[in-house]
């Protein structure tokens, strides 16, 4: 099925690795092209204004772009769950991948992310921070308590490569976050990503529209 995420290398010039939650077909990237960019077939997202792609179950909008991040691919991350993502990048090798997950009862973010912990871990990655940063929200709500924790993956010169993961429960969905990118250099355009992400959830989850 042609339309899967493109296969991009971590910033550039180190191997990507990538969770379940942004799962990559090597075999469709290599039947498909450059056609991959687009959408994953299916009825999860309609067309919105402005190039959007609305997220039908849960209302969320994924913008065609979020700052110096362009969308490149929307779709289904495990059809059994009725998980969906949304994945954009940036120049030099940034990426920011949305995960919108139905939730079943509570949502535990260290338990849902935790294989992509064990992934980092198991290649190497060095847990450099965990806790809860408030986000700012919708107008009509008090600040969004985010779960983040991320890993330093390589040091270049004066560049941290890190990924960092952030999850939050808005509704009846858990709104998830994998960020790759380099400290210094991108902390100022990730953390303006992160604010639309959740601003946008609580905007639009569970909202009539």
């Amino acid at each position: 099925m042609c339309g899967t995420a493109p296969l991009r290398p971590l910033f550039g010039h180190l191997p990507r690795v990538r969770g379940k939650k942004t799962f990559i077909a090597l075999s469709t990237l290599f039947l498909c092209g450059q056609a991959a960019a687009q959408t994953v077939a299916g009825d999860q997202f309609a067309d919105g204004a402005e190039g959007a792609k609305e997220h039908v179950a849960s209302g969320f909008v994924c913008p065609a772009k979020i700052g110096v991040f362009e969308r490149d691919a929307v779709g289904e991350t495990n059809p059994q769950t009725g998980t969906d993502f949304c994945a954009y990048s940036a120049l030099d090798g940034v990426y920011g991948t949305i995960t919108l997950m139905p939730m079943q009862g509570g949502y535990d973010p260290r338990q849902s992310l935790a294989d992509d912990f064990a992934e980092q871990e198991g290649t190497g990655g060095k847990q450099i921070m965990e806790g809860t940063a408030n986000m700012a929200s919708a107008s009509h709500s008090p600040p969004l308590a985010v779960y983040m924790r991320s890993y330093e993956t390589a040091k270049l010169e004066d560049l941290h490569y890190r990924v960092t993961y952030t999850g939050a429960a808005i509704g009846k969905w858990a709104v998830e976050t994998t960020l790759e990118y380099a400290e210094p250099r991108d902390a100022g355009e990730i953390q303006k990503f992160l604010r639309a992400v959740y601003a946008g959830a609580e905007t639009r989850i569970g909202q009539p529209h």
